[in-house]
């Protein structure tokens, strides 16, 4: 196995909040701005829209939710505004000078759905629609959402358990690299319920590179019986890949979500599978719906049930299929 190490990016507050305003009247849709957002789609005097989540600097995963959101934008002519925070009551902070500053929809991510609910409120009060992606698929309709794009993370993590067990998988070690995130709870619990061998948890702090690569080492050292580890990320699969090779394990390794390195990883063998959940798909359809919501009146999904877009498992048998959306940023 030589995969190469990915660093994990470490999480920090993307931007601050006093910023928006000023984002949304100086750039254009052409200027690329990094990862953690900061940068405004413009329409031509069309809606306005912040997309608020909760991702990290320099996350590919982000990048491909921003890029889809950014086409939907384009095509809608919204001025488009995203802005990250993976601190809950950062990314709170976001949304309420978001509706300071009147935008005329909101998309955000509820992977801390507490912290959101009393800015939903707001948003609400203020007659601001707001749409939620990516995590809070149990959380949404509770929270006052209209509509959600996004996976049923339990529902991927019992299918990824099935898959684990029509490969004879004995006793896996399912990696949560944030702690209170309820999308990673879910999947892992999700596999817990329908793997018929030993599943357990492995908590680390997905800020610190080092930390995750040296606690997963020795635990795979420590416990040779573990022969399956499934993370929540592809940089993070692809550092399990190398502490596996370190501890000397024959631990196999697959994951949630995908990127162009991740996929030259299932294609070479090392990596057994991913599971996709379109995060350009999320991005592109939480904006587009609020363009069609505030110029026809559309909920989609009805306002009661979510929009899935994944999960769909990706072999090295699909692989090829999907490599020149993922070299493109897409997928």
């Amino acid at each position: 196995m030589n995969t190469r190490p990915r660093r994990i990016p470490r999480r920090r507050t993307a931007v601050l909040a006093a910023a928006i305003g000023l984002l949304m009247a100086g750039c254009s849709s052409g200027t690329d701005e990094g990862a953690d957002g900061a940068g405004a789609a413009r329409g031509p005097g069309g809606l306005r829209v912040a997309l608020v989540t909760h991702g990290s600097e320099g996350d590919e995963f982000w990048d491909r939710v921003r890029k889809g959101a950014e086409t939907a934008a384009a095509k809608d002519g919204i001025e488009l505004t995203y802005l990250s925070d993976p601190d809950g009551a950062g990314q709170a902070d976001l949304v309420r000078e978001a509706i300071r500053d009147g935008v005329d929809g909101i998309a955000l991510t509820l992977a801390k759905p507490q912290a959101m609910k009393d800015p939903v409120n707001e948003a609400r009060a203020a007659g601001i629609p707001v749409v939620g992606l990516n995590s809070g698929v149990d959380a949404w309709k509770k929270a006052g959402l209209l509509a959600f794009f996004g996976q049923d993370e339990s529902l991927a993590g019992r299918a990824v358990g099935e898959k684990l067990n029509d490969l004879k998988a004995r006793h896996t070690l399912c990696l949560v690299h944030e702690r209170g995130n309820v999308g990673l709870e879910a999947r892992c619990a999700g596999v817990k319920k329908t793997f018929r061998g030993t599943a357990e948890n492995l908590y680390v702090d997905g800020t610190d590179e080092r930390a995750v690569s040296g606690i997963l080492t020795a635990r795979l050292r420590q416990d040779p019986s573990i022969d399956q580890v499934v993370t929540n990320g592809a940089d993070f699969a692809l550092a399990a890949v190398d502490a596996a090779a370190e501890a000397d394990s024959d631990a196999e390794v697959a994951t949630f979500d995908l990127n162009e390195e991740l996929l030259d990883a299932v294609r070479g063998g090392n990596v057994r599978f991913a599971v996709d959940q379109q995060p350009y798909l999320q991005g592109y359809l939480a904006v587009d719906a609020l363009w069609l919501y505030r110029t026809n009146g559309n909920v989609s999904g009805g306002g009661s049930a979510p929009v899935l877009t994944g999960p769909a498992f990706v072999t090295k048998t699909e692989a090829d299929s999907v490599a020149g959306f993922a070299a493109a940023g897409t997928r």
